[in-house]
């Protein structure tokens, strides 16, 4: 199960001031995910729930797959370490 999950660069724009003078500001994320339909969903999930941010706010440009060495996020590559979870 671990070797099917993949890692998902997404970029995109996500707005972040909604008054008269709309602003959007580009973002890459690196998600897990089995396909990229779950990758997608995860984007709209944190950044959701870090900024508080309604789903047309997000606009998803391109989301790819990209292998463990091109990796720059420190918090994703322990991740993909892990061999197995310990649940309480």
């Amino acid at each position: 199960m671990a070797s099917d999950i993949k890692i998902y660069l997404v970029k995109g724009k996500m707005m972040v001031a909604h008054d008269k003078f709309p602003m959007w500001t580009k973002f890459e994320i690196y998600v897990r995910g089995l396909k990229k339909e779950h990758a997608i969903e995860r984007i709209y999930s944190e950044l959701g729930s870090r900024h508080k941010m309604k789903r047309e706010h997000i606009k998803i440009e391109s989301i790819e797959e990209v292998p463990i060495e091109s990796v720059t996020d420190p918090s994703m590559l322990k991740l993909f370490e892990l061999n197995k979870v310990v649940k309480y």
